[in-house]
């Protein structure tokens, strides 16, 4: 499988590398859009980690008119039960599988690897991590959505990964209800995820961009 082309960090540089986050932009972004942020998060400076930041092929989306814009899968009706294209979400998935493997290729632990995502990006994450056949470090769903709650295979290694869940209390675009519902699905399979409410639109806030640090450093450390 062709790997997807990706914008990569090492944070801080000159330490070496022992962790990688696989982020995932939003429907219409780019790798670039949470780039700017890995500085922001201050973590420690004995931590090394390689941050990897896809960038999403581009093709025609149904709510958008069948424009072609980067996008982890089709979404084709903007309503709240959100029906996307199950197939093509699976094999975004399957590639972030893909980037999983070059990590542990590179001498990096599954389990110091943390697979995050935002919006589309985090449905994508959902399912590749918790699908993924060995122990990872956690997942970091961000303003988004369990695409597939009613159709993922859970791998029994997952059990127990650490999820954190970060929505905006304002959101129109992917409304807190469907992070509220993310949440109790998990919690009804066995997860213990932490929750954190913002009052954000469909952004990231500096708050959240504390709290994220906090939880990288906790589930790394």
């Amino acid at each position: 499988m062709e790997l997807l082309p990706a914008i990569e960090i090492e944070w801080p540089k000159g330490v070496g590398v022992n962790a990688s986050i696989i982020w995932l932009h939003g429907l219409g972004a780019d790798g670039n859009d949470f780039a700017s942020v890995v500085p922001q998060l201050e973590l420690p400076e004995n931590f090394g980690i390689r941050f990897i930041f896809p960038h999403a092929p581009s093709i025609p989306v149904s709510i958008n008119n069948g424009y072609v814009m980067p996008a982890w899968y089709d979404i084709k009706q903007a309503d709240v039960d959100r029906h996307v294209d199950v197939e093509q979400l699976m094999q975004s998935a399957a590639r972030v599988h893909a980037l999983i493997e070059r990590e542990i290729a590179r001498g990096v632990d599954s389990r110091r690897i943390i697979v995050a995502g935002f919006s589309q990006g985090g449905a994508v994450a959902y399912e590749a991590a918790l699908t993924y056949p060995r122990p990872l470090a956690g997942i970091m769903a961000l303003s988004t959505y369990f695409a597939t709650a009613g159709s993922i295979k859970i791998d029994p290694i997952q059990n127990t990964i650490p999820i954190l869940i970060c929505h905006g209390a304002l959101d129109q675009v992917v409304q807190e209800s469907l992070g509220l519902k993310s949440l109790a699905t998990l919690q009804n399979l066995g997860f213990v995820p932490e929750y954190n409410s913002y009052q954000m639109e469909h952004s990231l806030c500096l708050q959240e961009i504390v709290e994220i640090a906090s939880w990288i450093t906790r589930t790394l450390s």
